[in-house]
């Protein structure tokens, strides 16, 4: 219903998946303003960095495109709307999923795809069948474990009532953060993200190994094929806290 409804608009539709392209594509444009006086980012040429980008972005667009509206969960539990959704016969997570789908988030999508294009255009790279199966594994497990995190956001504020920006930290910070080589940050924080909140098996892993660099934790090359099954794995704790999230909502008594 919500892509037909957009697609009513195709003008307005253009515009809007445009604005989204050109908005996400500012976060770039910074990077480029850095290597204008720099010739490395913690060691990190510019395709390199470009290849970090790329593969987050597009993971994350994909995972924001299908999941991108659990941030409105909050509201519907404020405001006593979540009950309309009980009554239907269907999933309940599916349907806040699909609530106001929109689909000019394909900007990012398409922004981050290009953006890898171009990098695998320029690194230097001896590449193998396993750095090559890399790069659309990472893409697909990466949004997986976005999605988790959605997923996980959205059912915390089901607790919290107001929580989005508790969520967005760990979403749209978390592709933020990965979209820099981890050679910048402090290795407690690197630690963090790959032994806490798994963000690093998004692409940092996978894309150290594609790009022959040492993993800063001194993790062995095989840890970069582990990104599909902690994905999976990322998805237990997360449907639990769903259900748990779920089973706890009471309404607004009104």
């Amino acid at each position: 219903m919500w892509v037909r409804s957009t697609m009513a608009y195709r003008t307005s539709f253009v515009m809007m998946t445009a604005g989204n392209f050109v908005s996400t594509a500012l976060d770039f444009v910074a990077i480029l303003i850095m290597f204008s006086h720099i010739d490395e980012l913690g060691g990190f040429s510019l395709p390199e960095v470009a290849f970090l980008y790329g593969t987050t972005s597009a993971a994350f667009g994909l995972a924001d495109l299908l999941l991108g509206n659990m941030d409105r969960l909050g509201r519907r539990v404020r405001d006593g709307t979540m009950d309309t959704l009980l009554v239907r016969p269907a999933p309940v997570l599916a349907q806040v999923a699909a609530d106001r789908f929109a689909l000019r988030r394909i900007g990012r999508i398409s922004q981050g795809l290009l953006l890898l294009g171009w990098s695998l255009t320029r690194l230097d790279v001896h590449w193998t069948a396993g750095r090559v199966l890399l790069v659309p594994v990472m893409l697909l497990a990466g949004a997986v474990i976005f999605g988790a995190v959605f997923v996980a956001g959205g059912a915390f504020q089901f607790l919290a009532n107001d929580a989005s920006e508790v969520q967005n930290a760990f979403t749209y910070g978390g592709t933020t953060l990965l979209q820099y080589p981890p050679t910048v940050f402090a290795q407690d924080l690197v630690r963090g993200v790959t032994f806490v909140v798994p963000l690093a098996f998004v692409n940092w892993l996978p894309a150290l190994y594609v790009l022959g660099r040492p993993d800063p934790l001194g993790l062995p090359d095989w840890v970069a094929y582990l990104s599909p099954p902690v994905a999976a794995a990322c998805c237990v704790p997360a449907g639990l806290a769903w259900r748990a999230g779920l089973r706890s909502y009471r309404s607004t008594g009104s």
